[in-house]
């Protein structure tokens, strides 16, 4: 059976560090109050002029060199961004130019959080099929750019970051022990639109807009999509949660991170946890963590990793993949 396995990963946070303690001068909240409802305690945020493309180019350097791939070798740059440099064109498209390819496609994929795993999902459909062989999925977040900085409720939670990996094709057994994407779950929810949203953009406002959010109702509903799209990942598969070696979630908040984990039964020490020092940066955060739980020796060749997010629309997804 054909698969699509990941040969190399490759994250950039930009340089500047906002702490909770620097928010705490710009709005009216605390340190405490912030790690108590998200676990965050700082956060990366982008220089002016510093692009989602020039993230996204970067971690996508990093990916090629952990694959030992030219950007000539790639066949599809996919990007999941919500925060692209322009309306168009595709962000995807900027970073396949600062790559320097000459050939193979790009685009971009919006579906917010999840918007990594939905990229991720659709390039292993084209490698599945045949169409292509190699793939760079790069999840690149602006979110400093839409946030309102008097609006304390968002602002100390989203972040700017970038994440990266290179899939392959190849040939595997055809049975859940195979290396690669083993299954992917994707849900949409339009019903949920103004639990999440930003109040801008050129149909509507000709503006770009404020993200804008209900968290409590956020957050219930997370806690459960994000457990039954694990189990559908789980059932497709015929694996139990004992099964899992590493869970790596989206990072918006680790008092969901810790729920999705109870759920499953799994030792703290399995899950992934950058929520901490990255926040929540969107499309960016499953990648960046997975990055980092590599390059720190967490992951090992073989490891049986569950990737999860969800994000605004509302959408949510899983995918199993053994590393």
């Amino acid at each position: 059976m054909r698969r699509s396995i990941i040969t190399g990963t490759g994250s950039y946070l930009p340089e500047r560090i906002l702490t909770n303690k620097e928010l705490e001068t710009m709005v009216d909240t605390t340190d405490e109050w912030i790690v108590a409802r998200s676990g965050i305690r700082q956060r990366h945020i982008a220089a002016d002029g510093e692009l989602t493309s020039d993230l996204g180019t970067a971690a996508a350097k990093k990916a090629l060199e952990a694959a030992g791939l030219e950007a000539d070798d790639i066949d599809l740059v996919l990007v999941a961004t919500a925060t692209p440099d322009e309306t168009f064109p595709a962000t995807a498209t900027v970073i396949q130019k600062n790559l320097g390819m000459s050939g193979g496609f790009a685009f971009d994929v919006q579906a917010v959080c999840t918007g990594f795993i939905y990229a991720l999902s659709t390039a292993d459909n084209f490698i599945k099929s045949g169409q292509i062989n190699k793939a760079l999925v790069i999840g690149a977040e602006t979110f400093s750019r839409i946030i309102d900085w008097e609006d304390r409720t968002t602002c100390v939670l989203f972040a700017d970051g970038a994440g990266a990996i290179v899939l392959e094709a190849s040939e595997e057994e055809g049975t859940n022990q195979d290396r690669g994407i083993l299954t992917n779950h994707l849900h949409s929810d339009g019903n949920k639109h103004d639990l999440l949203f930003v109040d801008g953009g050129p149909s509507s406002t000709q503006t770009t807009g404020y993200l804008r959010m209900q968290g409590k109702e956020v957050f219930r509903h997370a806690v459960t999509n994000l457990a039954n799209v694990v189990g559908e990942a789980l059932e497709a598969t015929d694996l139990k949660p004992e099964d899992i070696d590493w869970l790596i979630p989206h990072q918006a908040n680790k008092r969901i991170i810790d729920g999705t984990g109870r759920k499953l039964k799994m030792d703290p020490s399995k899950v992934v946890v950058t929520v901490d020092r990255h926040g929540n940066t969107s499309a960016a955060s499953v990648p960046l963590a997975l990055d980092e739980a590599v390059r720190d020796g967490r992951v090992q060749k073989g490891d049986l990793l569950l990737l999860e997010a969800m994000g605004g629309g509302f959408t949510w997804g899983s995918s199993l993949v053994r590393f």
